[in-house]
This record gives C-alpha cells, sequence and structure tokens, in this order.
C-alpha cells in the first residue's frame, strides 16, 4: 500500500425516484479511516483487512453514523449501512435511505476523517431529481445544502 499526499473521500449520492430512496456510496482510503477509528475508539483498527473483528465493524458504523448526517427537506434521516469492499487501498462503503418520495432540499454534514487530518476534503457528488452537483467540504465548511 503506498502513501498518498492529500486527503480527499469521495460520496455519491443519488436519489431513485422510482425506488423512492436515497443510494449512497463512499470511498475513503483505508489507511486514513483506520487511523481515525484508532484516534476516536483508542483502539488498534483493521478495516478492510483479515484481523477485522465484528467489533472493529461495529465501531465503523457508529463512526459514520456519526460524522455522515443527511437531512431530507430538513429532517435527518438515517442512512442503513448495506456493506463494505476493498478496493486497493480503498473502502468502498454502501449505505440507502428508504422511504424518500420527493426532494425539495438535501443537507450534508460530513466531517468524517477532519478531526484526524484537518486537510481533509470530502467531495459530494449528488444526482437529484435528474441534476449533478459537487460540493466539496472541508474541516472549516462540512455542511452544505443543495436543493
Amino acid at each position: 500500500m503506498g502513501i498518498h499526499k492529500y486527503y480527499m473521500a469521495i460520496y455519491q449520492v443519488d436519489f431513485v425516484p422510482q425506488k423512492k430512496r436515497i443510494q449512497v456510496t463512499s470511498r475513503i482510503f483505508v489507511d486514513d479511516l483506520n487511523a481515525a477509528l484508532e484516534k476516536k475508539f483508542h483502539v488498534k483498527s483493521n478495516i478492510g483487512f483479515s484481523q477485522e473483528t465484528p467489533q472493529e465493524e461495529a465501531n465503523l458504523k457508529k463512526y459514520l453514523a456519526e460524522k455522515f448526517i443527511i437531512k431530507v427537506n430538513g429532517v435527518a434521516k438515517p442512512m442503513t449501512y448495506l456493506s463494505k469492499e476493498l478496493d486497493a487501498n480503498v473502502m468502498i462503503c454502501y449505505f440507502r435511505i428508504p422511504e424518500i418520495s420527493k426532494i425539495n432540499s438535501l443537507e450534508i454534514e460530513n466531517s468524517l476523517l477532519m478531526e484526524w487530518n484537518s486537510d481533509q476534503q470530502n467531495i459530494i457528488q449528488a444526482n437529484l431529481n435528474g441534476e449533478k452537483q459537487t460540493v466539496m467540504l472541508t474541516s472549516d465548511n462540512y455542511k452544505r445544502t443543495i436543493k
């Protein structure tokens, strides 16, 4: 695994009106994710590796729920964590928010990894109501509303 010089993660947020849900895919460097989990929970983290424990996955789910929040039309909606997979050095996580029939506004709060590294940038690529928008969240500005 090579060391990277930039700190970014990409989140794809897609509203699927036919299925009345939002689908979210995150792509996070696994070494950064483990470092942030270790800082948060004060234990070594092996997310994505053969030594990963059920407790570490529970810590991951808790961390994601605390740091990545989506409000639809002003109401916070819990994301259902579906699964994860490791692709080279990137952890890909899949989520779903069910029972969404219409989106007037989508507020995204994403401070993942920012407490670990203030240079972290979280890029949100949203596809809502047929329109694509991209926003970049930083430690100084980790909340955005997309309409």
